[in-house]
């Protein structure tokens, strides 16, 4: 009877996959089939096996219909080639499952049945809640906690809740790094926190890098005071620790101690971010003028190369100096690392010359950290944006390469890099 009941459960769940393929509603799939299992009460293995089973049938037709072909098939219709898997679990009710997802040279795949941001979701439920049995909530937290239900949790079970995410999430941000990283991303975003019965304002920092393969990664995230010298050094230097080599430039704001931590941790070059230079710098002319002075300081970034681009710069320099003094000291006092970008590829200027290409993620983060308003440590601020960027991570490894191989050969200290061979 026990055999008979596992084929009935197999059977059911092969039926009910043949209709998920021709339904437009797929991404019911992990809840339905879940369910499923859990009413046949069928053996944990069996079910974690069969779920294993139905999600690889299932990641083969979305992969087929996302590249035009089969698996390893010549065909005049295939859009994209496949790219390898890559390694994901898959936690349900029966367990972890281990997913070995398709990969594509172009573009980007996550299966319809697995849910985006599960982790970083999680990880803004669990701070809501400590700062609730905390006592260190806001009304509007006070709000979401009995909205959500969790009113009745003790500390016990949001300890253990923050335990399982902080496991996830320290392994993310203390993973060893490989091979040469040339360009390197910091920008902070502030964020409010409660120490020792006072509010104070924290900066949360984070770190992304670009490696020779072209790829974008989230390095690392810390709290603390953005304007110390020894904060940064001690940051630059954690990620040193774990592997951080070949750093050519690092791309951040004009943060006080930085630029010398840059210089002794990877003597590396340091650009000041030129969207916010040029925030600063409109702020020193009048009201009235900054449209004018806007259109002056863009002609310098509108030049074909560095030597053109400082001789303009000096030469609106002395144009804006007699009338705002205080712009053209700014601009004789930052000329260098406005423009070292200049130094590398112009393939890569759009995403070097400032921080930008992290504004989305600060955007996420913000986000969050709005619906916490005041975080009840440093550890949950942690918490949460650590969780938030594993799951960007996760994004960024599936999508496609995010400068070139052919250009970053010409920064980093491998010029030999190449395109792999492209799979028929």
């Amino acid at each position: 009877m026990e055999r008979e009941r596992e084929i009935a459960c197999y059977l059911t769940l092969y039926a009910k996959l043949i209709r998920l393929h021709s339904a437009p509603h797929r991404k019911r799939f992990g809840e339905e089939m879940q369910q499923l299992f859990c009413e046949k009460q069928a053996d944990g293995d069996l079910v974690r096996e069969m779920l294993a089973f139905a999600a690889e049938r299932i990641m083969e037709a979305e992969v087929e219909e996302r590249t035009g072909a089969a698996k390893g098939a010549r065909s005049p219709l295939r859009e994209v080639q496949r790219n390898g898997y890559r390694d994901r679990d898959w936690d349900t009710r029966a367990g972890r499952i281990a997913l070995e997802i398709p990969k594509l040279r172009k573009g980007s795949y996550l299966p319809s049945f697995l849910e985006p941001r599960r982790t970083a979701e999680k990880a803004l439920v669990a701070v809501i809640q400590e700062a609730y049995v905390q006592g260190v909530s806001t009304r509007s937290v006070d709000d979401l906690v009995r909205a959500m239900g969790a009113g009745g949790m003790s500390k016990s079970q949001v300890s253990r809740l923050c335990v399982e995410i902080d496991e996830r999430v320290n392994a993310f941000l203390s993973r060893p790094l490989e091979g040469a990283w040339p360009y390197l991303w910091l920008d902070a975003t502030y964020v409010k926190v409660r120490e020792g019965g006072r509010i104070v304002s924290r900066a949360v920092i984070i770190a992304v890098a670009v490696n020779e393969d072209g790829k974008r990664e989230v390095l690392g995230v810390a709290t603390g005071p953005s304007e110390a010298e020894t904060f940064w050094t001690d940051f630059l230097r954690s990620l040193a620790d774990r592997g951080l080599r070949g750093v050519k430039l690092v791309v951040a704001d004009d943060h006080k101690g930085l630029r010398a931590a840059a210089r002794r941790v990877f003597d590396a070059t340091h650009q000041r971010c030129r969207v916010h230079w040029m925030r600063n710098a409109l702020a020193h002319a009048p009201a009235k003028q900054r449209t004018a002075v806007a259109a002056m300081l863009k002609t310098i970034f509108a030049q074909e190369n560095k030597a053109d681009a400082e001789a303009q710069w000096e030469v609106v320099a002395d144009a804006l100096r007699e009338k705002q003094a205080r712009l053209g000291t700014l601009m004789d006092a930052s000329r260098d690392d406005v423009l070292a970008y200049m130094d590398f590829p112009r393939e890569h200027w759009a995403q070097i010359a400032s921080t930008n290409p992290l504004e989305r993620v600060n955007r996420e983060i913000k986000r969050r950290s709005d619906v916490i308003g005041i975080f009840p440590n440093d550890e949950a601020t942690v918490r949460l944006v650590g969780a938030l960027m594993l799951e960007t991570n996760d994004e960024w490894t599936v999508a496609r390469r995010y400068m070139s191989l052919e250009t970053l050969a010409r920064v980093t200290d491998n010029p030999d890099i190449r395109l792999p061979a492209v799979a028929t």
